[in-house]
């Protein structure tokens, strides 16, 4: 999922999904309004849980410790994040 800057995308991923881009010739039609906007309601989710994991220094910063423990970290804080959320929903 990319939003309009990721326009070439679907080249290199064929199943990248990016909204609809209307021109002075060709405007939106209705059903492409409409996905348009389920789009960016999905992706606003998506954006707020990696926010959300972006709180935590060890996923923002360069990561200096153990690699072995580096998947464990990561499992505990998204398990921490989707608790919120959940809680929150």
């Amino acid at each position: 999922m990319g939003d309009a800057g990721y326009q070439g995308i679907r080249r290199h991923h064929g199943h990248s999904v990016t909204p609809h881009k209307a021109t002075k010739k060709a405007p939106l039609t209705p059903e492409q309004r409409q996905q348009n906007r389920e789009l960016a309601s999905t992706r606003l989710r998506v954006e707020h849980v990696i926010r959300c994991l972006k709180i935590f220094r060890v996923l923002k910063d360069i990561y200096r410790h153990r690699r072995r423990r580096f998947s464990l970290r990561v499992n505990l804080i998204a398990a921490v994040c989707n608790r919120t959320v959940a809680s929150v929903a």
